[in-house]
């Protein structure tokens, strides 16, 4: 049964989900393009399709059920075969004595219900959902195989045609044909379909004396996936290879590709690194999610005074924003989150990046290529040339990069760049070691943010407070008075609240949250170039010496931002500490 067009008509204007002057126009084109109203109310974007859907289970009485992030018995999702439930967007979510409740995104797909009532011999009770609630329910699917992924491989390497220890050298055209065998495609795409899954950053295949080590990153921490047999080390090396378009006969020098991957609409670009080691070829490949968005510098764990230093920053035309911290800290996040708010239709915006991470609409993106020349600095000088307002540098790690950049920000353009450094304080330092002069330095820059990334806790966790013992070995590594009083600047606790009275948390694990962590926040430290902080860079004064000064003016540390986040419930006071420590 499907709502009718007069009907959904008198719905949408008396409860004003849609203008009545822009729904009579949406009326005029569905006649015209001989569509439903409903058609072209989604069309023309008045609502969307779970809108829509949500209207449909409030006129025709059809219950509406939100699966997201809700764990189904995999005994009742199995009830439905996968191919179907994708098929048809239908998932089976609750048994009931003689009936099933079956959730869906269009209730009139009698065929399916009919299938699946002769299937399962019950009553079936439809009921709608939304998108993200079926993608959801639909990837508890592939959840369930976890634990069959390494008898998969293991059954399937014992088929391969593979290279023993000690073997004659394989030619290439051998090694291309072995990569090209059923058993070695299959293992390595279940090894990227679980990576995804899992939803890991980074994929380790490390050669062992007597075994194949598979490794997921996940949550910034290496898990051990899988051991494969030794012997299955040369076959998977050139299918991933082939995939990556490098050459399979070259195992003395390091190589680097990239290949792309979709699983279920998500687009992951595998950037692979190749490295010779004692025991044969150690492969990484970091898993580069496109086309992502709906990111928010508030969601990344910026705050209060911090966060409005940002934004200050953002609505300036001219001058230098820096992000810092190591390797996988989250940096490219937060700027690609900055040009999100920048991007709009009255700016120019060019990248130059190494590699490009996320493609994002209406921005310029480039990408370095160092073996013909095309290097940061090089890209960054033709840039200029390209009429931009502002540009994004993946890096500066050198001082013509660094040149340039400054240059930049003084001739009228707002410059975003990372630089590797320990702490925002110590960016300052680190752009006078490459030859930036401090006149220029302090003329330009506008905030340096040094960030970390720490595990969020999930749901589940437990409460407990500071003891007398607990607050003096913490004293030793922050301020807690400093945090106490954001906290109630904030208005996150009362102005009367002392740390005898807030509540801290320990991950508590369980079947759905395995280490009782679930995805990753920022910690950061924003340091703003204040005329204080400019004399001091004036004076070549040391990196301790400006954190101090911008402590005095306000500045939250790391490590206070990361308690701060832990007194949230955010994150663990551990966490923050071995983040930090690192």
């Amino acid at each position: 049964m499907r709502i009718q067009d007069a009907q959904l008509k008198r719905f949408v204007i008396d409860s004003g989900l849609v203008p009545r002057k822009d729904i009579d126009a949406v009326e005029k084109t569905a006649k015209k393009e001989k569509k439903t109203l409903a058609e072209a109310l989604v069309s023309s974007g008045a609502m969307t399709e779970d809108d829509l859907r949500r209207v449909e289970s409030y006129v025709l009485g059809i219950p509406f059920v939100s699966l997201k992030d809700k764990k189904i018995d995999f005994e009742i999702l199995s009830l439905i075969p996968e191919p179907v439930a994708r098929n048809h967007n239908i998932v089976a979510f609750k048994k009931l004595e003689s009936a099933l409740e079956v959730a869906m995104l269009d209730t009139a797909d009698l065929p399916a219900i009919d299938f699946i009532k002769k299937k399962v011999g019950l009553k079936i009770l439809p009921r709608l959902t939304d998108t993200e609630s079926m993608k959801s329910a639909l990837r508890q699917y592939q959840k369930t195989l976890k634990d069959e992924f390494g008898d998969i491989i293991m059954k399937e390497s014992s088929a391969l045609k593979l290279v023993e220890e000690g073997g004659e050298e394989v030619s290439e055209e051998d090694l291309k044909k072995m990569s090209e065998d059923l058993p070695v495609v299959r293992i390595v795409e279940t090894l990227l379909r679980h990576a995804i899954i899992q939803e890991a950053s980074d994929i380790h295949i490390e050669p062992m004396e007597t075994e194949l080590l598979v490794r997921y990153r996940i949550d910034g921490i290496l898990h051990d996936a899988m051991t494969l047999p030794k012997h299955a080390a040369p076959t998977i090396a050139a299918r991933i290879k082939v995939l990556s378009n490098l050459k399979l006969d070259q195992k003395r020098l390091p190589q680097d590709g990239r290949f792309k991957m979709e699983m279920e609409g998500q687009k992951v670009a595998f950037r692979v690194s190749i490295l010779p080691t004692f025991f044969g070829e150690k492969i990484v490949m970091r898993l580069l999610r496109e086309n992502r968005s709906g990111f928010s510098l508030e969601g990344l764990g910026f705050h209060g005074e911090g966060l409005e230093k940002v934004h200050a920053a953002t609505r300036q035309t001219t001058g230098l924003i820096l992000v810092t911290g190591p390797t996988g800290s989250g940096k490219s996040t937060s700027l690609y989150t900055v040009l999100d708010l920048l991007n709009t239709p009255e700016v120019n915006i060019s990248t130059i990046e190494d590699p490009v991470e996320y493609q994002m609409p209406r921005i310029n993106q480039t990408q370095v290529k160092p073996d013909i020349g095309f290097t940061f600095a090089a890209g960054l000088r033709s840039l200029m040339r390209q009429d931009p307002d502002i540009m994004m540098v993946g890096e500066i790690r050198d001082h013509e990069t660094a040149s340039l950049a400054v240059n930049a920000a003084l001739t009228g353009h707002l410059v975003l760049a990372t630089v590797h450094t320990n702490s925002a304080s110590g960016t300052v330092a680190r752009l006078v070691d490459m030859g930036v002069e401090t006149f220029l330095l302090v003329s330009t820059l506008r905030v340096a943010v040094g960030q970390r990334l720490v595990r969020r806790l999930c749901d589940a966790k437990e409460s407990y407070t500071l003891s007398a013992n607990e607050k003096s070995e913490l004293a030793k590594h922050v301020d807690l008075d400093r945090v106490l009083e954001t906290l109630r600047t904030e208005g996150v606790v009362k102005p009367n609240a002392t740390w005898n009275s807030i509540p801290f948390y320990h991950p508590k694990p369980n079947p759905e949250c395995a280490e009782g962590y679930k995805g990753r926040m920022g910690i950061h430290e924003i340091l703003e170039i204040t005329p204080t902080i400019k004399e001091l860079v004036m004076a070549s004064g040391t990196a301790d010496q400006i954190e101090e000064q911008a402590r005095k003016e306000g500045m939250l540390t790391m490590v206070e931002d990361g308690i701060y986040k832990a007194a949230l419930g955010q994150t663990t006071i551990e966490e923050v500490l071995r983040v930090i420590s690192e």
